[in-house]
Parts: structure tokens; sequence; C-alpha cells
């Protein structure tokens, strides 16, 4: 018998398999394909404090074992999302939902942040996933993710105004993604969630123009595991919170592979985008693969390889 549990900040999960922000939407729409209360939990989409349209297209690029998409924190705006996502949310899920909030100010941080705790679709959420590091944005998103003084600020200002657990989302372009990870634990986060995608571009060879109309992008997909795997091994052994790994996972194997760098729970992400029936195909592997290498517990695996 296999037991696939684990524990995030103090909250259990059935399984550690958790579909990433930006690629599952509000849950809802992938409740239409299955019952999403199979997953651990998911993370749904980046909210900012007012409606954002997103970036110019084209906003996707198809890489070699990857892709580029430079979609810019396309969603309605936290009210519209208190008033219209969640409620829809809690008719197809009864698990702790994991709330991810971007924002190109310390006070929209703050303010987004607010307004989800005091909002009667509170009892909902279990985690903040505090995005610092989205690279498709200007003037905002990555440029917290990449100053250990701005991230600090950002983590204690949101830790004023809830008690739930803060789980912050680090970017991999950096140069000491530890530093990064000890700053936002200093100030106060309960967790870390990392990697968030890679810089990239493709050009256009018959236009001679990049393919994205924001020229640069962000790569994922499996091309990314490796550089993933290394930061949250490293992360992992420098900070004493939990991390959720992520990064180009896309099967049972990779979650496992991920939890023995020392990751707690494993966010989906670019997998969803190819299969949305990703995530739960990966769950319903798990067992399987477990027995496999002679795994009776996931939570007994984690950190593994240190």
């Amino acid at each position: 018998m296999t037991n696939t549990s684990v524990e995030l900040c103090g909250i259990k999960l059935d399984n550690p398999v958790i579909p990433a922000s930006g690629t599952f939407g509000f849950g809802y729409e992938f409740a239409e394909l299955y019952d999403i209360n199979c997953l651990g939990s998911f993370s749904f989409k980046g909210t900012t404090g007012e409606p954002r349209f997103g970036n110019d297209t084209p906003r996707i690029a198809e890489c070699p074992s990857g892709m580029l998409n430079s979609v810019g924190l396309q969603n309605p705006g936290v009210d519209a999302v208190i008033a219209e996502e969640l409620p829809k949310l809690a008719k197809v899920f009864s698990k702790p939902v994991m709330a991810n909030i971007s924002g190109f100010s310390v006070d929209e941080y703050r303010t987004v942040t607010k307004k989800l705790a005091e909002s009667e679709s509170a009892s909902m959420i279990g985690w903040f996933e505090i995005n610092i590091s989205c690279p498709n944005v200007h003037g905002g998103g990555m440029s917290f993710g990449t100053d250990p003084a701005m991230a600090s600020e950002v983590v204690r200002a949101v830790r004023e105004v809830t008690d739930k657990p803060l789980i912050i989302k680090l970017t991999p372009n950096v140069t000491d993604i530890c530093e990064m990870a000890k700053a936002c634990e200093a100030a106060g986060a309960d967790g870390i969630s990392l990697i968030n995608t890679l810089m990239g571009m493709r050009i256009d060879i018959k236009s001679k123009r990049p393919v994205l109309a924001n020229v640069t992008g962000g790569y994922s997909g499996p091309a990314v595991l490796p550089v993933a795997l290394r930061m949250v091994y490293q992360v992992s052994k420098a900070v004493g919170i939990p991390v959720a790994g992520m990064g180009g996972i896309a099967s049972a194997e990779d979650v496992i592979e991920m939890m023995m760098a020392g990751a707690t729970a494993v966010e989906v992400g670019a997998a969803n985008l190819v299969d949305p029936f990703a995530s739960k195909k990966i769950i319903e592997q798990l067992p399987q693969t477990m027995a496999k290498y002679g795994i009776t517990s996931l939570s007994e695996i984690i950190g593994a390889a240190h």
C-alpha cells in the first residue's frame, strides 16, 4: 500500500500534485473534463488589482522540448475573482486552493491579498502564492524577485494582512537563488515555490522579427527540468521552510525526482497546456511508479537526494 499524502505549510494534501498558476484557469474550466478533487490542490490564475488584458499577440511560441509564453498576467482583477470566479470554483472543488497574487507595486500585492483574505471566499484559500517572478510584464513582476530587499518588502507587506501560509514564487533569472529564498524566509514567508519560467525568445527567419510581440517570453516545458531540479535542491538545503517545486514536470517519475531534490509539493505547468488531463494522469500513475521504486510513502523521500 502506497501513501501519496504530504503536508504543505501545515495543510495536508492527498497527493503533492498541484497544477501551476496560469495553466489551470480558475479550476472550474477543467472540472468540465474531470473531477478536479483528485488534485492535491491547484494554484489559480495570477490575480492583480485591476483587470488586465495582457500582452499583445502573438503570445505563444513553440520551442524544442517546450514553449515560450508572454501572456502578461491576463486576468479579470481581484474584485471579479471574488465576485464571479471563486463562487464558480466553490461548486466543483472542495479542497483548499492556492491563490496566486501578482502586482506592480508593494501596495498592490498587499491590497489584493487583503481583499481575498477578507472576502466571503476566504475559507476556500489554503495558501497565498505571491508571484514576484513573472518575466512577461514591465514595471513589476520579476523586478521584485531579483532584488532581496524588494522581495523582503513584498513579503512583509503581505504578511501584515493575512495569517494564511505565504508561499513566495521565485524566478530562476537571478545569480543566487538561495539568497532570494533566504531573504523571503527571513521576512516571514512560510514556503517557497520555484522555478518560474526562464527568459527566452524566438526569431522568425522570414520576417527577421521576434516571434513574440513582447520580444521575450518565459520558457517552460521538459527542457527546464534539470535547471528546476538544481534550484529546488539548492533552496531546500538553504532554507528551513518547505519548497513547492516546478519546471518541466510531465510524469510521475518527474514528481518523485523533484521531491527527492527537496520539494514537498510539485506544481505542473506547461504539461497542462499540452494535455488538459496531464495532472490527473500523473496522479493516477503515482502509486504504480512508487511501487516500481520501492517507495511506500512520498513524505519520506522529500530531500532524499541530500
